[in-house]
């Protein structure tokens, strides 16, 4: 083959692949446009921020009328899940965060996600399951301190009748209008509701939840107390 239909030859792959491209970005639709950034809008109280600048702040950052936008709804002492289920009513919750609150001792925050479609009182329910399974999880693979916290945890989310109802739902996520959320701020038992802006999508959301026993400012808690004995 001579150098000249060398080149031409070289020419005319370059179209086919060139040609070849185009079709598949016109069957295929190119590169898929990128997500939402995960954990890029926060809600609740930035680590030691004064709690009045944090309260006096949220209210400008409720949507506007007729705008709907997921909250943070933080309550002044944890609850159980029918008592959530029946501050929210029918809004649709997105996510239920549980605490076990043992005095003077550190425990943790468990986010679950509720199942799309199931009414409040079941949702959170099993939710609630979920959280005590993960503590139980977290049981058996620590040790020391840290194990007995969990496994104490565990018994606290995973009580059934006629054992009373674990007392655990530290605050919730909901998707609601302005009417909504204005309701869910004047309820009782709610201490603060943080809205992201309209239009954020939950896995945009990092959650950092106000805890009842924080006053002054977002600090964290003591951990001195006595772990319950299981």
């Amino acid at each position: 083959m001579t150098r000249t239909r060398r080149i031409a030859a070289f020419a005319v792959c370059g179209v086919i692949l060139v040609l070849v491209a185009y079709y598949a970005s016109q069957q295929y639709g190119g590169p898929a446009a990128p997500g939402p950034a995960p954990g890029t809008v926060r809600l609740g109280p930035e680590p030691g921020e004064g709690l009045a600048e944090y309260l006096g702040r949220l209210p400008a950052e409720l949507p506007a009328p007729g705008a709907s936008a997921p909250a943070l709804v933080q309550l002044d002492a944890e609850i159980t899940p029918a008592a959530a289920a029946a501050l929210v009513g029918d809004r649709r919750v997105l996510t239920a965060v549980f605490r076990v609150p043992i005095p003077r001792v550190q425990t943790a925050l468990r986010f679950q996600t509720l199942d799309a479609g199931v009414p409040n009182p079941a949702a959170l329910d099993t939710a609630r399951q979920r959280a005590g399974a993960a503590a139980e999880a977290d049981a058996s693979r620590l040790t020391g301190r840290s194990g007995a916290v969990a496994s104490a945890e565990a018994r606290a989310l995973t009580r059934t009748p006629p054992a009373p109802p674990c007392a655990c739902v530290v605050a919730l996520v909901v998707q609601a209008d302005r009417a909504g959320l204005d309701a869910l701020v004047a309820a009782p038992g709610v201490r603060a509701v943080q809205a992201a802006p309209a239009g954020t999508v939950p896995v945009e959301l990092a959650l950092s939840p106000l805890l009842p026993e924080q006053t002054g400012t977002a600090d964290p808690l003591p951990d001195d107390g006595a772990v319950p004995a299981g």
